[in-house]
C-alpha cells in the first residue's frame, strides 16, 4: 500500500501509481486485462509509520523457521494475533506442506502464500516440491485451493488459533 496526503482521493492515487510507477517499470506484456493490481485495497492510507505501527512484536524470526530452512516474509510470529497472516499463514503453510507429504503427493514440500491487505483470498499460492512431486505442481495447487481454506478466518479455524496457546511457540518456536 502507498501512504498518501489526506487530500488525495483513491482514484487519483491509483492512477498516479499506475502511470508513474507500474507502467514505467513493468514490461507492457504483463499489463493486460487479466493482471490484478492491488493499490491500497482497503482504501485511504493517511496514517502510517510510527503513528500507525507503534508497539513491539516478535523476536528473531529465524528461531520460528527451522534455523532458516523454511523461507519467510520477514514478519515476526510472536506477539501477533492470529488475524495477522505473517503468523497464521506461515503456520498454515507448514500444515499444508506436511499434509501433502503425508498424503504421498511429494517427499518434500514447501508452500508459499501471499496476501494483500483487505483481500481475503491469497493473491498467490505456490508449491515447491524440490523435484520430489508424484503429481504435477499445478495439480497440487488446485488440491490446496480445494481442500484448505487459506483466507485469514479459515486459517484461524483450521489451526484453532483463537484460544490463547502461544506461550510455548513464543518460547520454543
Amino acid at each position: 500500500s502507498t501512504q498518501h496526503a489526506e487530500d488525495i482521493d483513491q482514484k487519483s492515487l491509483q492512477e498516479a501509481v499506475m502511470e508513474e510507477i507500474i507502467k514505467p517499470i513493468l514490461p507492457s506484456e504483463w499489463l493486460n486485462t487479466s493482471t490484478k493490481f492491488f493499490i491500497n485495497p482497503t482504501g485511504r492510507f493517511v496514517i502510517g509509520g510510527p503513528m500507525g505501527d507503534c508497539g513491539l512484536t516478535g523476536r528473531k524470526i529465524i528461531v520460528d523457521t527451522y534455523g532458516g530452512m523454511a523461507r519467510h516474509g520477514g514478519g515476526a510470529f510472536s506477539g501477533k494475533d492470529p488475524s495477522k497472516v505473517d503468523r497464521s499463514a506461515a503456520y498454515a503453510a507448514r500444515y499444508v506442506a506436511k499434509n501433502i507429504v503425508a498424503a504421498g503427493l511429494a517427499d518434500r514440500c514447501e508452500i508459499q502464500v501471499s496476501y494483500a491487505i483487505g483481500v481475503a483470498e491469497p493473491t498467490s499460492i505456490m508449491v515447491e516440491t524440490f523435484g520430489t512431486e508424484k503429481v504435477p505442481a499445478e495439480q497440487l495447487i488446485l488440491l490446496v485451493r480445494e481442500f484448505f481454506d487459506l483466507r485469514p478466518y479459515g486459517l484461524i479455524q483450521l489451526l484453532e488459533l483463537l484460544p490463547p496457546s502461544y506461550k510455548e511457540p513464543a518460547a520454543c518456536g
